[in-house]
């Protein structure tokens, strides 16, 4: 997991593929594009944009991917992000989705939380467990980008 501002990051520190993902959320005026899918390359790299409520933790379930990693940005407002390392011991609450590339886990063992406020970036790769949207202090809408990049991208 990588965690960092928009404004201050260091491209040369990060994998080509994911500074893909970098420039094009530092590049991008999230204020005048609609929320939906946009393709950066192809398949192997695109962005979702999101206009979400931030939820209570206990509504939402930890998720992992298998072939993609997640860039989440947080365009607007704030959340919380719990994050905890897949060991394997989690108990699996719906099958792997391999159309979405997504597992979700009933709960997760070791949790931490993550406070994502205007403008920081968080790269989880397939063995970082999160559970993102989670109210931080009160509910509040966000809007968030998350880019996916194939782990095949990586080399």
């Amino acid at each position: 997991m990588f965690f960092g501002h928009i404004n201050t990051v260091n491209f040369k520190q990060y994998p080509q593929a994911i500074q893909i993902a970098l420039r094009y959320l530092k590049n991008t005026d999230f204020d005048v594009i609609a929320a939906g899918r946009y393709e950066i390359k192809g398949d192997l790299i695109y962005a979702q944009v999101l206009d979400l409520d931030t939820q209570d933790k206990s509504l939402l379930l930890p998720e992992v991917h298998r072939h993609y990693l997640d860039v989440q940005y947080l365009h607007s407002g704030t959340e919380k992000i719990g994050v905890a390392i897949d060991l394997g011991n989690n108990i699996i609450a719906e099958d792997y989705d391999s159309v979405r590339d997504i597992q979700f886990y009933s709960g997760v063992q070791n949790e931490s939380e993550l406070v994502m406020r205007v403008g920081n970036f968080v790269v989880f790769f397939p063995e970082d467990i999160h559970r993102p949207g989670c109210i931080n202090i009160q509910t509040n809408k966000i809007r968030k980008v998350v880019v996916k990049v194939a782990m095949s991208e990586l080399g």
